[in-house]
Protein backbone atom coordinates (compact mmCIF):
# COMPACT_ATOMS: atom_id res chain seq x y z
CA UNK A 1 0.00 0.00 0.00
CA UNK A 2 1.74 3.10 -1.20
CA UNK A 3 0.84 6.70 -0.28
CA UNK A 4 -1.45 8.57 -2.73
CA UNK A 5 0.38 12.37 -2.88
CA UNK A 6 -2.75 14.58 -2.74
CA UNK A 7 -1.99 18.40 -2.93
CA UNK A 8 1.68 18.05 -1.34
CA UNK A 9 0.33 15.94 1.44
CA UNK A 10 0.96 11.94 1.54
CA UNK A 11 -2.17 9.94 2.21
CA UNK A 12 -2.45 5.90 3.13
CA UNK A 13 -5.87 4.46 2.56
CA UNK A 14 -6.37 1.01 5.04
CA UNK A 15 -9.50 -0.17 4.53
CA UNK A 16 -11.37 -2.94 7.06
CA UNK A 17 -9.95 -4.03 9.80
CA UNK A 18 -6.73 -2.35 11.40
CA UNK A 19 -5.41 -4.81 13.85
CA UNK A 20 -1.91 -6.31 14.68
CA UNK A 21 -2.08 -8.70 11.72
CA UNK A 22 -3.53 -6.71 9.02
CA UNK A 23 -1.57 -3.73 9.39
CA UNK A 24 1.45 -5.65 8.92
CA UNK A 25 -0.41 -7.24 5.70
CA UNK A 26 -1.14 -3.36 4.49
CA UNK A 27 2.31 -1.65 5.08
CA UNK A 28 5.65 -3.44 3.70
CA UNK A 29 9.16 -1.93 4.17
CA UNK A 30 9.53 -0.67 0.47
CA UNK A 31 6.46 1.17 1.52
CA UNK A 32 7.73 2.93 4.45
CA UNK A 33 11.27 4.09 2.26
CA UNK A 34 9.08 5.08 -0.09
CA UNK A 35 7.24 7.23 1.69
CA UNK A 36 10.36 8.19 3.24
CA UNK A 37 11.26 9.77 0.00
CA UNK A 38 8.49 11.53 -0.77
CA UNK A 39 9.04 15.55 -1.01
CA UNK A 40 5.86 16.36 1.07
CA UNK A 41 5.25 18.41 4.45
CA UNK A 42 2.59 16.07 6.09
CA UNK A 43 1.98 12.18 6.20
CA UNK A 44 -1.20 10.78 7.14
CA UNK A 45 -3.20 7.81 7.83
CA UNK A 46 -7.00 8.22 6.53
CA UNK A 47 -9.09 5.72 9.08
CA UNK A 48 -12.13 6.46 6.33
CA UNK A 49 -12.84 3.12 5.50
CA UNK A 50 -11.31 1.55 8.46
CA UNK A 51 -14.19 -0.22 10.18
CA UNK A 52 -12.15 -1.52 13.11
CA UNK A 53 -8.83 -0.80 14.78
CA UNK A 54 -6.63 -2.05 17.91
CA UNK A 55 -3.47 -0.28 19.00
CA UNK A 56 -1.53 -2.86 17.55
CA UNK A 57 -3.08 -2.01 14.32
CA UNK A 58 -2.32 1.49 14.77
CA UNK A 59 1.44 0.80 16.33
CA UNK A 60 2.36 -0.27 12.57
CA UNK A 61 1.79 2.97 11.69
CA UNK A 62 2.99 4.95 14.50
CA UNK A 63 6.51 3.17 14.01
CA UNK A 64 6.30 4.13 10.52
CA UNK A 65 5.65 7.71 11.41
CA UNK A 66 8.78 7.56 13.81
CA UNK A 67 11.07 6.82 10.40
CA UNK A 68 9.39 9.34 8.10
CA UNK A 69 9.65 11.94 10.96
CA UNK A 70 13.65 11.53 11.47
CA UNK A 71 14.16 11.40 7.44
CA UNK A 72 12.08 14.95 6.41
CA UNK A 73 10.44 16.39 9.58
CA UNK A 74 7.23 15.86 7.63
CA UNK A 75 3.98 15.95 10.01
CA UNK A 76 2.60 12.67 10.42
CA UNK A 77 -0.40 11.49 12.05
CA UNK A 78 -4.09 10.31 11.62
CA UNK A 79 -7.36 11.78 9.62
CA UNK A 80 -10.53 11.22 8.81
CA UNK A 81 -12.61 9.82 11.98
CA UNK A 82 -15.43 10.31 13.83
CA UNK A 83 -15.00 11.45 18.01
CA UNK A 84 -15.49 7.56 18.90
CA UNK A 85 -12.17 6.76 17.15
CA UNK A 86 -10.47 10.35 18.05
CA UNK A 87 -11.25 8.97 22.12
CA UNK A 88 -10.02 5.78 21.07
CA UNK A 89 -6.76 6.51 19.95
CA UNK A 90 -6.20 9.49 23.03
CA UNK A 91 -7.03 6.46 25.31
CA UNK A 92 -4.31 4.63 23.50
CA UNK A 93 -1.72 6.71 23.28
CA UNK A 94 -2.62 9.14 26.63
CA UNK A 95 0.01 11.91 27.24
CA UNK A 96 2.58 10.05 24.99
CA UNK A 97 1.27 10.93 21.58
CA UNK A 98 3.97 11.92 19.10
CA UNK A 99 1.86 12.24 16.08
CA UNK A 100 -1.12 14.38 15.06
CA UNK A 101 -4.57 14.22 14.68
CA UNK A 102 -6.87 15.78 12.21
CA UNK A 103 -10.56 14.88 12.21
CA UNK A 104 -10.55 15.38 8.53
CA UNK A 105 -8.49 15.98 5.62
CA UNK A 106 -10.09 19.12 4.96
CA UNK A 107 -8.69 20.38 8.56
CA UNK A 108 -5.52 18.68 8.14
CA UNK A 109 -5.01 20.82 4.86
CA UNK A 110 -4.91 23.91 6.81
CA UNK A 111 -1.75 22.84 8.45
CA UNK A 112 -0.19 22.23 5.66
CA UNK A 113 2.53 25.11 4.47
CA UNK A 114 0.91 23.57 0.33
CA UNK A 115 -2.41 26.04 1.60
CA UNK A 116 -1.23 29.01 2.59
CA UNK A 117 -2.35 31.26 0.44
CA UNK A 118 -5.96 29.83 1.01
CA UNK A 119 -7.19 32.02 3.95
CA UNK A 120 -9.99 30.88 6.02
CA UNK A 121 -12.13 31.68 8.91
CA UNK A 122 -11.31 28.89 11.36
CA UNK A 123 -13.42 28.52 14.67
CA UNK A 124 -11.75 25.93 16.99
CA UNK A 125 -11.92 24.51 20.32
CA UNK A 126 -10.07 21.54 22.62
CA UNK A 127 -10.15 20.46 25.79
CA UNK A 128 -6.52 21.18 26.30
CA UNK A 129 -5.76 25.13 26.66
CA UNK A 130 -2.12 24.47 24.88
CA UNK A 131 -3.44 23.20 22.35
CA UNK A 132 -5.53 25.51 21.30
CA UNK A 133 -2.80 28.12 21.66
CA UNK A 134 -0.49 26.12 19.33
CA UNK A 135 -3.64 25.19 16.43
CA UNK A 136 -4.10 29.26 16.29
CA UNK A 137 -0.33 29.96 15.93
CA UNK A 138 0.21 27.46 13.47
CA UNK A 139 -3.08 28.71 11.50
CA UNK A 140 -2.46 32.13 11.82
CA UNK A 141 1.22 31.58 10.84
CA UNK A 142 -0.39 30.18 7.63
CA UNK A 143 -2.46 33.18 6.59
CA UNK A 144 -5.84 31.63 8.60
CA UNK A 145 -8.21 33.94 11.34
CA UNK A 146 -8.11 31.42 14.19
CA UNK A 147 -10.92 32.40 16.52
CA UNK A 148 -10.75 30.57 19.68
CA UNK A 149 -13.67 28.79 21.89
CA UNK A 150 -12.69 28.89 25.40
CA UNK A 151 -15.25 26.20 26.15
CA UNK A 152 -17.12 23.37 25.17
CA UNK A 153 -20.11 25.97 25.37
CA UNK A 154 -18.56 29.34 23.44
CA UNK A 155 -17.98 26.70 21.16
CA UNK A 156 -21.32 25.05 20.09
CA UNK A 157 -22.93 28.32 20.07
CA UNK A 158 -20.70 29.66 17.61
CA UNK A 159 -20.26 26.43 15.77
CA UNK A 160 -24.05 26.59 15.38
CA UNK A 161 -24.64 29.78 13.60
CA UNK A 162 -24.02 28.64 9.84
CA UNK A 163 -21.99 30.28 7.67
CA UNK A 164 -20.29 32.60 10.05
CA UNK A 165 -17.04 30.31 9.64
CA UNK A 166 -14.97 28.74 6.77
CA UNK A 167 -14.09 25.54 8.68
CA UNK A 168 -14.52 24.19 12.16
CA UNK A 169 -12.09 22.39 13.98
CA UNK A 170 -12.59 20.16 16.96
CA UNK A 171 -10.84 16.34 18.12
CA UNK A 172 -8.10 17.71 16.86
CA UNK A 173 -4.64 17.46 18.13
CA UNK A 174 -1.58 18.82 17.03
CA UNK A 175 1.81 15.53 18.21
CA UNK A 176 4.65 17.01 20.47
CA UNK A 177 3.44 20.81 20.38
CA UNK A 178 3.63 20.86 24.25
CA UNK A 179 3.70 18.26 27.26
CA UNK A 180 0.72 17.50 29.15
CA UNK A 181 1.24 16.86 32.62
CA UNK A 182 -1.01 15.79 35.36
CA UNK A 183 -0.30 19.23 37.19
CA UNK A 184 -1.93 22.41 36.59
CA UNK A 185 -0.51 25.94 37.23
CA UNK A 186 -2.31 28.73 38.84
CA UNK A 187 -1.26 31.81 39.63
CA UNK A 188 2.29 30.64 39.43
CA UNK A 189 1.33 27.64 41.59
CA UNK A 190 1.94 24.30 40.75
CA UNK A 191 -1.31 22.26 41.66
CA UNK A 192 -0.84 17.83 42.29
CA UNK A 193 -3.98 16.09 42.24
CA UNK A 194 -3.94 13.40 44.81
CA UNK A 195 -6.89 11.35 46.27
CA UNK A 196 -8.11 7.86 47.92
CA UNK A 197 -5.90 6.12 50.46
CA UNK A 198 -2.05 7.11 50.52
CA UNK A 199 0.12 5.01 51.26
CA UNK A 200 4.06 3.98 50.25
CA UNK A 201 2.93 3.91 46.32
CA UNK A 202 2.91 7.59 46.00
CA UNK A 203 6.82 7.40 45.39
CA UNK A 204 6.25 5.54 42.48
CA UNK A 205 3.24 7.47 41.34
CA UNK A 206 4.45 10.98 41.96
CA UNK A 207 6.66 12.34 39.46
CA UNK A 208 9.36 13.70 41.75
CA UNK A 209 12.04 13.83 38.12
CA UNK A 210 9.34 16.80 37.19
CA UNK A 211 9.11 18.04 40.83
CA UNK A 212 12.90 18.68 41.31
CA UNK A 213 13.13 20.69 37.69
CA UNK A 214 9.91 22.87 38.71
CA UNK A 215 11.89 23.63 41.61
CA UNK A 216 15.19 24.70 39.51
CA UNK A 217 13.14 26.48 36.61
CA UNK A 218 11.81 29.14 39.68
CA UNK A 219 8.13 27.56 41.00
CA UNK A 220 8.14 27.69 45.17
CA UNK A 221 4.56 27.25 45.76
CA UNK A 222 3.14 23.29 45.24
CA UNK A 223 -0.48 22.50 46.37
CA UNK A 224 -1.90 19.53 46.97
CA UNK A 225 -5.68 19.31 45.85
CA UNK A 226 -6.70 16.63 48.73
CA UNK A 227 -10.31 16.50 48.55
CA UNK A 228 -10.52 13.15 47.34
CA UNK A 229 -8.39 11.72 49.95
CA UNK A 230 -9.66 9.06 52.52
CA UNK A 231 -6.90 8.39 54.42
CA UNK A 232 -2.95 8.07 54.76
CA UNK A 233 -0.31 6.08 56.80
CA UNK A 234 3.30 6.44 57.31
CA UNK A 235 4.77 5.96 54.50
CA UNK A 236 2.51 8.47 52.91
CA UNK A 237 3.39 10.80 55.62
CA UNK A 238 7.06 10.27 55.39
CA UNK A 239 7.35 10.96 51.64
CA UNK A 240 5.14 14.36 52.03
CA UNK A 241 7.87 14.98 55.17
CA UNK A 242 11.26 14.41 53.00
CA UNK A 243 9.18 16.65 50.38
CA UNK A 244 8.68 19.32 52.22
CA UNK A 245 12.42 19.32 53.85
CA UNK A 246 13.59 19.65 50.06
CA UNK A 247 11.28 22.25 49.00
CA UNK A 248 12.63 24.39 51.85
CA UNK A 249 16.16 24.45 50.10
CA UNK A 250 14.91 26.30 47.52
CA UNK A 251 12.38 28.58 50.12
CA UNK A 252 9.52 26.56 48.70
CA UNK A 253 5.99 25.99 50.47
CA UNK A 254 3.96 22.73 50.26
CA UNK A 255 -0.15 23.20 50.95
CA UNK A 256 -2.81 21.33 51.24
CA UNK A 257 -6.49 21.97 50.25
CA UNK A 258 -9.23 20.22 51.54
CA UNK A 259 -7.89 17.34 53.54
CA UNK A 260 -9.89 16.05 56.25
CA UNK A 261 -8.52 14.29 59.41
CA UNK A 262 -11.25 11.69 59.93
CA UNK A 263 -9.42 8.88 59.17
CA UNK A 264 -5.84 10.39 60.01
CA UNK A 265 -4.40 10.14 63.13
CA UNK A 266 -3.84 14.22 64.40
CA UNK A 267 -0.31 13.67 65.03
CA UNK A 268 0.12 13.25 61.33
CA UNK A 269 -0.97 16.96 60.48
CA UNK A 270 1.32 17.94 63.43
CA UNK A 271 4.61 16.39 62.43
CA UNK A 272 3.58 17.18 58.69
CA UNK A 273 3.89 20.94 60.23
CA UNK A 274 6.39 20.62 62.11
CA UNK A 275 7.93 19.84 58.67
CA UNK A 276 6.40 23.38 57.09
CA UNK A 277 3.76 21.90 54.99
CA UNK A 278 0.31 24.41 55.95
CA UNK A 279 -3.44 23.02 55.39
CA UNK A 280 -6.06 24.76 53.72
CA UNK A 281 -9.69 24.27 53.83
CA UNK A 282 -10.14 25.02 50.50
CA UNK A 283 -7.98 25.81 47.52
CA UNK A 284 -9.92 29.16 47.25
CA UNK A 285 -8.53 30.52 50.25
CA UNK A 286 -4.92 30.26 48.74
CA UNK A 287 -5.97 30.89 45.01
CA UNK A 288 -8.42 34.01 45.89
CA UNK A 289 -6.02 35.87 48.16
CA UNK A 290 -3.61 37.99 46.21
CA UNK A 291 -1.68 39.36 48.91
CA UNK A 292 -1.48 35.04 50.60
CA UNK A 293 -0.18 33.69 46.85
CA UNK A 294 2.86 36.69 47.09
CA UNK A 295 3.28 35.57 50.71
CA UNK A 296 3.47 31.74 50.15
CA UNK A 297 5.87 32.27 46.65
CA UNK A 298 3.35 32.13 43.83
CA UNK A 299 4.27 35.50 42.90
CA UNK A 300 7.68 35.50 43.30
CA UNK A 301 10.23 33.24 43.55
CA UNK A 302 14.23 32.82 45.02
CA UNK A 303 16.02 29.50 44.02
CA UNK A 304 18.97 29.04 46.25
CA UNK A 305 20.59 25.61 45.43
CA UNK A 306 21.61 23.03 42.25
CA UNK A 307 24.07 26.39 40.72
CA UNK A 308 25.46 24.12 37.90
CA UNK A 309 27.48 25.19 34.77
CA UNK A 310 25.90 24.98 31.84
CA UNK A 311 27.84 21.70 30.31
CA UNK A 312 29.05 20.99 26.63
CA UNK A 313 25.82 18.73 25.36
CA UNK A 314 23.94 21.64 26.35
CA UNK A 315 25.49 24.54 24.57
CA UNK A 316 25.79 22.11 21.29
CA UNK A 317 21.89 21.91 21.27
CA UNK A 318 21.90 25.76 21.48
CA UNK A 319 20.73 25.63 17.77
CA UNK A 320 17.52 23.82 18.22
CA UNK A 321 16.68 25.81 21.23
CA UNK A 322 16.67 28.87 19.28
CA UNK A 323 15.23 27.82 16.50
CA UNK A 324 12.62 26.65 18.05
CA UNK A 325 11.91 29.88 20.13
CA UNK A 326 12.31 31.79 16.68
CA UNK A 327 10.21 30.12 14.73
CA UNK A 328 7.24 30.60 17.04
CA UNK A 329 8.11 34.16 17.77
CA UNK A 330 8.11 35.12 13.81
CA UNK A 331 5.25 32.86 13.69
CA UNK A 332 3.20 35.30 16.03
CA UNK A 333 4.96 38.73 15.07
CA UNK A 334 5.29 37.97 11.21
CA UNK A 335 8.49 39.41 10.97
CA UNK A 336 11.99 37.69 10.91
CA UNK A 337 14.43 37.78 13.76
CA UNK A 338 17.88 39.44 13.96
CA UNK A 339 20.79 37.66 16.01
CA UNK A 340 22.83 40.73 17.69
CA UNK A 341 25.09 38.55 20.08
CA UNK A 342 25.42 35.25 21.87
CA UNK A 343 28.12 35.06 25.24
CA UNK A 344 28.17 33.16 28.18
CA UNK A 345 27.85 34.69 31.29
CA UNK A 346 25.43 35.51 34.06
CA UNK A 347 22.12 36.78 32.76
CA UNK A 348 22.13 40.86 31.65
CA UNK A 349 19.21 42.72 31.42
CA UNK A 350 20.04 46.31 30.52
CA UNK A 351 16.75 47.43 30.78
CA UNK A 352 14.01 45.64 33.11
CA UNK A 353 10.75 48.11 32.60
CA UNK A 354 8.01 46.92 30.07
CA UNK A 355 9.40 43.53 30.13
CA UNK A 356 7.64 39.92 31.06
CA UNK A 357 9.64 36.79 31.29
CA UNK A 358 9.34 33.14 31.72
CA UNK A 359 11.25 30.22 32.18
CA UNK A 360 10.88 26.46 31.47
CA UNK A 361 12.67 23.39 32.17
CA UNK A 362 13.90 20.35 30.62
CA UNK A 363 14.93 16.92 31.96
CA UNK A 364 15.68 13.31 30.89
CA UNK A 365 18.94 12.48 28.37
CA UNK A 366 19.93 16.11 28.93
CA UNK A 367 18.60 18.96 31.93
CA UNK A 368 18.58 22.52 32.11
CA UNK A 369 16.18 25.40 31.66
CA UNK A 370 15.42 28.41 28.93
CA UNK A 371 14.66 31.76 29.93
CA UNK A 372 12.81 34.24 27.85
CA UNK A 373 12.33 37.72 28.00
CA UNK A 374 9.67 39.12 26.11
CA UNK A 375 8.64 43.03 25.45
CA UNK A 376 5.15 43.53 27.14
CA UNK A 377 4.31 44.62 23.52
CA UNK A 378 4.94 40.95 21.91
CA UNK A 379 3.65 39.19 25.17
CA UNK A 380 0.33 41.64 24.37
CA UNK A 381 0.19 40.42 20.89
CA UNK A 382 0.66 36.90 21.21
CA UNK A 383 -2.41 37.23 23.92
CA UNK A 384 -4.62 39.04 21.07
CA UNK A 385 -3.93 36.06 18.73
CA UNK A 386 -4.69 33.64 20.90
CA UNK A 387 -8.30 35.27 22.57
CA UNK A 388 -8.66 36.37 19.06
CA UNK A 389 -9.13 40.22 20.82
CA UNK A 390 -7.73 43.36 21.99
CA UNK A 391 -6.98 43.43 26.01
CA UNK A 392 -5.06 44.79 28.73
CA UNK A 393 -5.61 42.34 31.34
CA UNK A 394 -2.22 41.51 32.92
CA UNK A 395 -3.08 38.23 34.38
CA UNK A 396 -4.69 37.05 30.66
CA UNK A 397 -1.92 38.12 29.13
CA UNK A 398 0.71 36.32 31.42
CA UNK A 399 -1.23 33.30 31.20
CA UNK A 400 -0.93 33.54 27.15
CA UNK A 401 2.63 34.01 27.61
CA UNK A 402 3.19 31.14 29.37
CA UNK A 403 1.11 29.29 26.50
CA UNK A 404 3.53 30.37 24.04
CA UNK A 405 6.65 29.26 25.93
CA UNK A 406 4.80 25.62 26.35
CA UNK A 407 4.57 25.55 22.45
CA UNK A 408 8.51 27.19 22.17
CA UNK A 409 9.35 24.18 24.58
CA UNK A 410 6.88 21.14 22.74
CA UNK A 411 9.46 22.25 19.46
CA UNK A 412 12.60 22.17 21.22
CA UNK A 413 10.98 18.72 22.76
CA UNK A 414 10.43 17.33 18.98
CA UNK A 415 13.73 18.96 17.62
CA UNK A 416 15.42 16.84 19.98
CA UNK A 417 13.71 13.72 19.74
CA UNK A 418 14.56 14.11 16.04
CA UNK A 419 18.58 13.43 17.30
CA UNK A 420 17.19 10.64 19.63
CA UNK A 421 17.67 13.03 22.68
CA UNK A 422 14.64 12.56 24.43
CA UNK A 423 12.90 14.99 27.06
CA UNK A 424 10.24 16.11 29.33
CA UNK A 425 9.33 19.42 29.82
CA UNK A 426 8.17 21.34 33.04
CA UNK A 427 5.56 23.89 32.89
CA UNK A 428 6.58 27.43 31.85
CA UNK A 429 6.97 29.91 35.32
CA UNK A 430 6.46 33.40 34.08
CA UNK A 431 7.41 36.70 35.88
CA UNK A 432 5.65 39.96 35.60
CA UNK A 433 8.72 41.20 37.91
CA UNK A 434 12.47 41.01 36.15
CA UNK A 435 13.59 41.48 39.46
CA UNK A 436 12.29 38.27 40.59
CA UNK A 437 13.61 36.45 37.73
CA UNK A 438 16.97 37.90 38.75
CA UNK A 439 16.24 36.56 41.92
CA UNK A 440 16.19 33.22 40.88
CA UNK A 441 18.96 32.95 38.02
CA UNK A 442 21.85 34.66 40.84
CA UNK A 443 25.23 32.66 39.96
CA UNK A 444 23.64 30.96 37.13
CA UNK A 445 26.19 30.95 34.31
CA UNK A 446 24.88 30.12 30.70
CA UNK A 447 24.36 31.56 27.23
CA UNK A 448 22.79 34.57 26.09
CA UNK A 449 21.64 35.44 23.01
CA UNK A 450 20.39 38.96 22.09
CA UNK A 451 17.49 38.76 19.46
CA UNK A 452 15.16 41.68 17.52
CA UNK A 453 12.55 41.65 15.75
CA UNK A 454 11.82 44.33 13.74
CA UNK A 455 12.10 47.19 16.63
CA UNK A 456 11.21 44.88 19.59
CA UNK A 457 14.61 43.54 21.62
CA UNK A 458 14.07 39.73 22.83
CA UNK A 459 16.37 38.02 25.47
CA UNK A 460 16.86 34.14 24.99
CA UNK A 461 19.40 32.72 27.91
CA UNK A 462 19.85 29.12 28.16
CA UNK A 463 21.28 27.67 31.76
CA UNK A 464 20.77 24.64 34.11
Amino acid sequence: MRAIVKDGIGIFSPQGFLDGNSATSFLTIEDINATENLKVDMILVSLKKVIFFNRNGLDTFVKMFVKVRLKNHATVGFCDYDNKKFQAIMNFYKDDINFSLFKTYEIASLFSSNFKNDSKSVLLFSDDKSQRSAMAIELHDNGHNPIIAQTKQEFLEKASKEGSYDMVIEDTYLGQMGQKIATRVTGNAIIYTISSFLDANIGNTFNIAYHNNSLNVGFTLFIFDAYKVVSMNIHALNFFSRLASSAAEYNATICFAGMTFDKIPKAFKETMEDSGIMFFEQMDDILHDKKLLEDLGGSSAVATKNKRAINKITVTELPNFIDATVLTIEMMTNSKAIKEAAEIHNIEIKEKTDKLASSIGFYGDMDGMVILVFPKDIAKKACELLIGEETNDAELILDSLSELVNIIGGKVKTLLADKNINVNITLPRTYNNIDNLLEMTTARKGVQVDLAFDNDKFLFFLTR
